[in-house]
C-alpha cells in the first residue's frame, strides 16, 4: 500500500512489502532473513526481532514440509503506538483437520524448529487461521506492540495487494480512514502496471486521505479530480457507518460483492477512468447483514469469486482477503482485494478455532 500523507487517519497504516515463494528448504532461510530485516527497518528491538525470526521460520518451514510449498507475504504496520510486522502464510496444501491441536503446546512439526505452531501462537500479538482438510491453509499473524497490528479477527477491514509477476511495485493500492466512527476505504487500480500505475494509485490514496470527511461519491470525486494528469485508475470508495447498509461509489473495473449466508449481491461501479473520462460519479446503498462480508477487488481477481466456506465471516478480513487472492487471483496482472467483515451475531473475537 502506498504511504499516506498526513490526514484524519485513525487506523494503522499497512504496507505490503514483499511476497516470497516457498518451494524449497533454502527459501525458509530467505523468508526469515527478509522478515528480520523488515523488523530492523521498522526499528523493532532485539527481542521482537528474535520472535519474528522464529515465527517466520516455523510458518515457511511448515509450507515446505507439509504443504509442498506456498507463499509468505511480509507486511509493515505503522501506528502512533509503534511499529509492527505482519506475516501472511498462504498455501493450497492438504490443510489441517484439527487446528486447535496443531497450535497447542507440545505439538511439534518435524523438519522446522521443532517447537511447533504453539510457539507461533505464544509469540504473536494476533493470530488468525483458516484451514480444512483438502482446502489448504492461511495463517495471518502480527508481531509488535498491542494495538498496532491488525491481523486478528477483532479488526473489521483489511486489504492485500500483489504485483504482476516480474514487477517490483504494484499498481493497485488501498487506504482506510475513520471519521467520527464512520469507516471509509478506497481501492485503486492504476491503469496498466509498474511505476506509472503505482504513481497514479499513490496520488489517489493521498487525495482520499487528505480530503475532509464526506460521502462515498464526494470522496471519489476528489480522487477523480486529483488523478487528472496521471495515467488514471479504476477507483471505488466504500463507506460504512456501523448500521445495516454499506455504500459504494465506483469508476471503472473495481468489482464489489456483498456476501450474506448463501447469497452474493453485486455492487455497481460505473464505466470510466478516474482522472480521465467518467460521466457518472454516483453512490448506492446495499443491505449489509449481520456476519456479512463485503469484498472489493481489482480486475486482477476473477469476478467468479466466491467465499469458500460459510464460516469465513468468523475469520478476520485479512485471512478472507488472502483466500480470495489465492483462489481467484490472476497472475498476469496486478491484483488487490479489500474485505470488510461485519461480526455481529456471536463472533468469538480471536483464537484459532
Amino acid at each position: 500500500m502506498s504511504e499516506p500523507a498526513a490526514g484524519p487517519v485513525t487506523v494503522p497504516v499497512t504496507e505490503d512489502v514483499s511476497w516470497h515463494r516457498v518451494d524449497h528448504g533454502s527459501a525458509v532461510g530467505a523468508v526469515r532473513r527478509a522478515a528480520v530485516a523488515l523488523g530492523e527497518r521498522l526499528g523493532l528491538g532485539e527481542s521482537l526481532l528474535g520472535e519474528i525470526g522464529i515465527v517466520a521460520t516455523e510458518l515457511a518451514g511448515n509450507q515446505v514440509k507439509h504443504a509442498g510449498g506456498g507463499n509468505v507475504l511480509l507486511r509493515a504496520c505503522r501506528a502512533p503506538e509503534g511499529n509492527g510486522v505482519e506475516l501472511v502464510a498462504i498455501d493450497a496444501g492438504p490443510g489441517m483437520g484439527d487446528v486447535p491441536q496443531a497450535f497447542g503446546d507440545g505439538h511439534s512439526t518435524a523438519g522446522t524448529l521443532g517447537i511447533g505452531l504453539g510457539a507461533v501462537r505464544r509469540l504473536t500479538t494476533s493470530l488468525d487461521v483458516f484451514s480444512a482438510p483438502g482446502r489448504g491453509t492461511v495463517i495471518a499473524v502480527s508481531i509488535g506492540p498491542d494495538g498496532v497490528t491488525r491481523a486478528g479477527r477483532g479488526s473489521a477491514i483489511a486489504g492485500l495487494t500483489r504485483p504482476l509477476t516480474g514487477e517490483a511495485v504494484c499498481g493497485d493500492g488501498y487506504a482506510v480512514r475513520v471519521d467520527a466512527g464512520v469507516l471509509t476505504a478506497v481501492l485503486l487500480d492504476g491503469l496498466g502496471h509498474g511505476p506509472l500505475a503505482a504513481t497514479a494509485t499513490a496520488t489517489g490514496v493521498r487525495a482520499f486521505l487528505d480530503a475532509p470527511p464526506g460521502g462515498a461519491a464526494e470522496l471519489l470525486t476528489r480522487v477523480h479530480r486529483a488523478l487528472a494528469g496521471t495515467r488514471g485508475a479504476a477507483a471505488a470508495v466504500l463507506r460504512y457507518d456501523g448500521g445495516d447498509e454499506v455504500r459504494l461509489a465506483g469508476i471503472g473495473n473495481i468489482s464489489g460483492h456483498v456476501f450474506g449466508g448463501e447469497r452474493r449481491r453485486g455492487m455497481v461501479s460505473y464505466p470510466g477512468i478516474a482522472g480521465g473520462q467518467a460521466r457518472t460519479v454516483r453512490e448506492a446503498g446495499y443491505p449489509f447483514p449481520a456476519r456479512g462480508t463485503v469484498v472489493l477487488h481489482s480486475d486482477g481477481v476473477s469476478d467468479r469469486l466466491a467465499l469458500p466456506d460459510p464460516g469465513l465471516p468468523r475469520r478476520g478480513p485479512l485471512v478472507v482477503a488472502a483466500l480470495c487472492l489465492r483462489d481467484y487471483g490472476v497472475r498476469a496482472d496486478d491484483a488487490s482485494v479489500l474485505v470488510l467483515t461485519r461480526g455481529d451475531g456471536g463472533s468469538d473475537g480471536g483464537g484459532t478455532s
